[in-house]
């Protein structure tokens, strides 16, 4: 794609913050911006008004046949949460008018090396201690990409930094072209966006994408647990699990290669998927030449975000967690591996077309109950009822409340991991986990 954008016509697809950002972005260098999305014009009105202000257009509620869709563009700019097989997406593909994504975009104009944080779970809290750690080294970097804001929000700082830090999605990286990463980090791979991905294996290609323009002189940080194909780059290995990789944890007591570096006590997060994300940090800390001594200051004072893993209060001597960001099996796996108390587990939302069946060995040994809500509640009420008692919530997180309250006995905790996404109830797993607060802090002590 060419460099320079002035007075080129380019349609940003999708009006998102990703695809806001890289609309801005292009307006900034003089480009002719239209957003084009299918949402009802009634609700992007706000977003309608504001960017046309500023000279943007953006057009909504498309069809067809909409001229809009047939004009002249010389450039078109994917957001990452459009799926390329939508008919919008197509439409473009097949006038074969050149697309590349907002990372892609973002890339071209960074005058920053990028650490890019991937993985299917872990990625947020990974990116955020990565950011928390560097700049508390001297390490001048802001956290963008996938965390929000997006890249193209934040390009235009890259100048006055060392690093530009990322988390990026599998989404994201489906139409990366030379989009490159200093040091790359792999967390971990496990079944997730069936809804997006025909298989295993296709999201697997998308994600694997992160290492393909490495080099000798790059870095990869990388889980041990999994299998990956031969990387150009340098290895760094971590695993919580097995004692093989260059980090390991030993009695609740990070190590690298042998040395002892950081108890998970000193810290204020918890569970062995927590200390493969601090593991991951310490490696991108290491090979850009830090001291353990140095890192550890602010990876002992960083708080983990909300919904995940987050300790709300305790109810008649049942402690409650909100761990909504759980939005796929392997996170229930982990959250449940971090507990040692009996659990009574509230699971389900959106049929993504997870199986479930895989669990049901780690929840009939580590729950006394089950309550189940949302579009899955039937299924994997089905593949666990014979196991343990499972109760079936519907449609109501007040009603799976309830339900995991009167269940639930002193010492125990009820969890909060729903284990798909919130789309069927929820505006978004946030909006779920404040939800399910709220209701937690109303129940009576």
């Amino acid at each position: 794609m060419n460099s320079s954008y002035a007075n080129k016509s380019i349609a940003v697809l999708g009006a998102g913050e990703s695809g806001e950002a890289a609309a801005r972005l292009l307006h900034q260098e003089k480009a002719m911006v239209t957003i084009l999305d299918t949402a009802e014009e009634n609700k992007l009105r706000k977003k309608i008004d504001a960017l046309g202000a500023e000279g943007i257009r953006v057009i909504a509620d498309l069809a067809a046949e909409h001229e809009s869709l047939h004009g002249h563009y010389d450039y078109v700019i994917l957001s990452p949460g459009i799926d390329p097989a939508v008919p919008l997406v197509q439409h473009f593909i097949k006038r074969r008018i050149e697309m590349i994504g907002e990372l892609e975009l973002a890339f071209e104009m960074c005058k920053c090396p990028i650490i890019g944080i991937t993985g299917t779970n872990g990625k947020t809290t990974t990116t955020q201690l990565v950011e928390k750690m560097l700049n508390a080294c001297g390490v001048k970097t802001v956290a963008s990409g996938n965390i929000g804001p997006a890249f193209s929000a934040k390009v235009n700082e890259s100048s006055h930094l060392d690093v530009m830090t990322l988390e990026v999605s599998s989404f994201q990286l489906e139409s990366i072209r030379r989009f490159h990463c200093q040091t790359s980090v792999w967390l971990g791979f496990a079944a997730d966006h069936l809804d997006r991905y025909r298989s295993m294996d296709e999201y697997y290609v998308a994600k694997i994408r992160i290492f393909e323009n490495q080099t000798e002189d790059d870095w990869a940080i990388v889980n041990y647990r999994d299998k990956l194909p031969a990387l150009k780059a340098k290895k760094i290995t971590f695993s919580a699990y097995v004692p093989d990789g260059d980090f390991s944890l030993r009695e609740g007591v990070i190590h690298f290669r042998g040395e002892r570096v950081l108890a998970m006590s000193e810290t204020n997060l918890r569970g062995s998927h927590n200390a493969e994300n601090l593991m991951a940090t310490l490696g991108v800390g290491f090979v850009r030449g830090l001291s353990f001594a140095q890192m550890l200051p602010p990876l002992r004072e960083y708080k983990p975000l909300p919904h995940r893993c987050e300790i709300l209060r305790t109810v008649n001597g049942a402690e409650w967690v909100n761990d909504s960001k759980g939005t796929n099996p392997d996170s229930v796996e982990k959250a449940l591996h971090s507990e040692t108390r009996p659990v009574v587990l509230i699971a389900g939302g959106k049929d993504k077309g997870f199986e479930y069946d895989l669990l049901t060995d780690l929840v009939a040994a580590r729950c006394r109950s089950v309550v189940v809500m949302g579009e899955m509640a039937d299924r994997i009420e089905a593949i666990w009822k014979s196991r343990l008692p499972v109760a079936n919530a519907g449609r109501s997180l007040e009603k799976a409340v309830e339900l995991a309250h009167a269940a639930a006995q002193p010492g125990d905790v009820v969890l909060f991991s729903p284990g798909t996404s919130s789309f069927d109830m929820f505006k978004n797993y946030a909006d779920r986990g404040n939800q399910f607060r709220a209701l937690v802090q109303a129940l009576p002590s």
